[in-house]
């Protein structure tokens, strides 16, 4: 039975952000995730929480400046510095909300720019990364995403990802799989959660699920969920599945496809 946890950024918009988790408890949601945590203290996400019974299932390093468009900086020259302290920072969170999965962007590169260079510097960053994570025992993962809703946006192919994971070669590193990005960009997504669920030197670390092309709930839309969740239990995928959409109307009144699975 694939085990669910409510995206607090995209869903419930209806509340303010520290009220959306007791809205996903009362769903039955067992687990979160969100995409940034840091304009709170640790402590206070940490009691709701706790209050609501919930895991925590994972979250973002920081990304650079988001509000000037920026989505990431682990493959940006000259931000090395800036990266290590956001690992750090992710880190210093996450030994606090207890989730075990710090997810880690890889920024935007220009069209005039060099992507070899960016390559290298990206492989630096997360062999960085995987190694201070070891240390607290979390996984960093990494996430292919579309350029439709990213432009520029370094990662996009699930098979660079994992080809990315296997030159670094760390246990701790791995491959966010979100199915919303992976079928705009490439389709094909069964053959690919089976080609990568038992990949040896990297795998899937975590999933993410979206209704597509308007990533609204995931029984809107082209894909059929129910399969692709069939097929991840038998692939015995055992982490949670997060739930990274925008609700149509409200997020409670949406949730239909989700109590076959509660």
């Amino acid at each position: 039975m694939p085990k669910f946890a409510a995206n607090l950024t995209m869903m419930y918009p209806e509340h303010a952000f520290l009220d959306r988790f007791a809205a996903a408890a009362r769903d039955g949601f067992e687990a979160v995730e969100f995409l940034f945590p840091y304009d709170f203290e640790a402590s206070e996400i940490k009691t709701r929480l706790t209050d609501n019974g919930l895991t925590q299932a994972l979250f973002n390093a920081p990304p650079g400046d988001w509000s000037k468009g920026e989505r990431g900086i682990a493959s940006l020259p000259g931000r090395e510095e800036e990266f290590r302290q956001s690992v750090e920072k992710g880190l210093e969170y996450a030994a606090t909300l207890g989730n075990k999965k710090l997810h880690v962007m890889a920024g935007l590169i220009a069209r005039n720019q060099n992507r070899d260079e960016h390559r290298a510097i990206y492989l630096k960053n997360l062999e960085y990364a995987a190694k201070e994570a070891q240390k607290a025992g979390i996984t960093i993962v990494i996430e292919p995403i579309n350029t439709r809703d990213i432009p520029g946006f370094f990662l996009n192919r699930q098979d660079e990802a994992q080809q990315i994971c296997d030159e670094i070669n760390a246990k701790n590193l791995q491959v966010q799989f979100d199915i919303y990005h992976c079928q705009i960009v490439e389709g094909d997504i069964a053959m690919k959660l089976k080609r990568d669920m038992k990949r040896p030197n990297a795998g899937i670390g975590h999933i993410q699920i979206a209704g597509v092309p308007e990533r609204h709930e995931p029984d809107i839309g082209e894909l059929n969920y129910p399969y692709l969740f069939e097929l991840i239990d038998s692939l015995g995928y055992e982490g949670f599945i997060g739930c990274e959409y925008k609700p149509k109307a409200g997020t409670s009144e949406g949730l239909g496809w989700l109590k076959p699975y509660l």
